[in-house]
């Protein structure tokens, strides 16, 4: 029974390696490191939204402002605010929900893309690279989450996310374009507190 062990451990190490490639992680592991030292980022991003025919679905602007763990995402006059334990989402209208930062684990905002930190949430395998550029795909280890993969291009000179696909369960698709991005942008704390007083009082808040 010694030798069918033994293989079987091979395999299984062959396995993992293969789901957390080595090359694709150096690149990830670059692209963090940058996020975690920055002070404060500032990001201009669209987002090119398809369903499963390719046809287009909408475009969204969106402004990122984001400082650790915490960041301020504003389209239109929607905005999403997280003060890094709990996320305010205004739809522009009359109504704010709360939620914790644990219960939108399920979803994959503009500030999780940048944010860089894939290793415990994903496998990742590189799918092709340049001297200037790489192209990353991440398949979500938990099943539940509500997208299938994410494909990544980084900018491997700046080793910043340049753009990346998202494949939802239903196949509809959403490209993420980082316009501009600034990783020495000054930004006050306060920025990221919620402030009742800055929004309408008709305005009502669910948790």
């Amino acid at each position: 029974m010694r030798i069918p062990l033994i293989l079987l451990a091979f395999l299984t190490s062959f396995t993992l390696n293969a789901q957390k490639d080595a090359s694709a992680k150096a690149i990830l592991d670059q692209m963090g490191a940058k996020v975690k030292d920055s002070k404060g980022i500032l990001a201009s991003i669209q987002m090119v939204s398809k369903n499963s025919q390719g046809k287009a679905m909408g475009t969204k602007q969106i402004s990122l402002k984001m400082k650790g763990e915490k960041y301020y995402l504003k389209q239109g006059l929607m905005e999403i605010l997280c003060d890094g334990k709990i996320i305010y989402n205004f739809d522009g209208a009359n109504t704010i929900s709360k939620s914790s930062v644990a219960e939108s684990d399920q979803t994959l905002s503009p500030q999780k893309l940048l944010a860089g930190n894939y290793d415990k949430d994903f496998n990742y395998n590189l799918l092709g690279q340049t001297p200037s550029k790489a192209t990353i795909e991440l398949v979500p280890l938990d099943k539940r989450k509500s997208f299938q993969k994410v494909t990544l291009v980084i900018d491997k000179l700046k080793s910043a996310l340049s753009s990346a696909s998202i494949l939802d369960k239903s196949n509809n698709s959403t490209l993420v374009k980082v316009l501009s991005i600034n990783y020495n942008a000054v930004l006050a704390d306060n920025l990221f507190l919620f402030n009742r007083a800055k929004y309408p009082k008709n305005v009502e808040i669910f948790d």
